[in-house]
């Protein structure tokens, strides 16, 4: 990976770009910038940072001056954005043209349509993955008891049904149990689609959940997440298997996640 001294972190929510802002300083990156959205992004994120503009969300003019006036000429988008906002935004002008030009409004085009503004304004959006490698699963990772000959059944036919939702766009996450598919995520996200999936999964903590990352996936404005809050919302949906791609997937707060597969017996797998 080429060195880079400077670097602007469009920040979601969540502890994401807290991460990130902590690997790219110990990996040597020395002038971090970010954007950070009111409402959204962990205020925390200041102390790791040298400067930090708060703007709204669809703000996007504000957005890019905030770069060029500090400099900033590469930049990651990391954290979410909750779904509620991309309805509730007031974008101003160049945001409201952006989004006009969109016949379909989904993740992939309206950040792509953002990546290509900031392309305008000389901004290059890069993969944070070289930062955040350490932090990525592989093959045969698992924390938990182990699986049963039906868990992995249920797992193998969640995976198909995974790539086939995220493949006609709709979302990234199953859960499913004995077959059957219980839920699919849509425009709420990973943590209501688990609450809806255990809901009707009975009282015996059966569900299976897995997460897959779409196929010509651009890990430049979405990386697979799951971490201690995806554990704990598992452990209240009564999920007992978390499942997800090797290499595809970053696991946030590793410690954390390890004491609530113990404390809760959730699995957490590569598959």
């Amino acid at each position: 990976m080429t060195a880079i001294e400077s670097i602007g972190i469009i920040a979601g929510n969540r502890s994401l770009p807290l991460l990130f802002a902590r690997q790219a300083r110990a990996m040597g990156v020395k002038r971090i910038v970010a954007v950070a959205f009111d409402k959204e992004t962990d205020p925390q994120l200041a102390g790791l940072v040298d400067d930090i503009v708060w703007i709204k969300v669809g703000q996007l003019s504000k957005l890019i001056a905030s770069f060029q006036e500090r400099g900033i000429t590469q930049c990651v988008m990391l954290g979410q954005i909750a779904p509620r906002s991309l309805f509730d935004i007031r974008p101003d002008l160049r945001g409201l043209t952006a989004l006009l030009k969109l016949k379909e409004k989904n993740a992939h085009t309206v950040f792509g349509a953002l990546i290509d503004e900031l392309r305008k304004d000389g901004i290059e959006v890069l993969e944070a993955l070289p930062w955040l490698r350490p932090i990525m699963p592989g093959k045969g990772f698992h924390l938990g008891p182990e699986l049963n000959a039906q868990q992995r059944e249920d797992i193998a036919f969640g995976l198909r049904i995974a790539k086939e939702i995220s493949r006609l766009e709709i979302g990234q996450s199953v859960v499913v149990k004995g077959g059957t598919v219980l839920a699919v995520e849509g425009f709420e996200g990973t943590d209501n689609c688990l609450r809806r999936g255990g809901e009707l999964s009975g009282n015996d903590r059966g569900a299976i959940a897995v997460k897959v990352a779409r196929d010509k996936h651009d890990t430049r404005f979405d990386v697979p997440c799951v971490g201690s809050k995806t554990l704990q919302v598992c452990a209240e949906a009564g999920i007992s298997v978390l499942a997800f791609e090797p290499g595809m997937t970053l696991l946030l707060d590793r410690e954390e996640v390890e004491a609530l597969c113990k404390k809760h017996r959730i699995t957490v797998t590569t598959v």
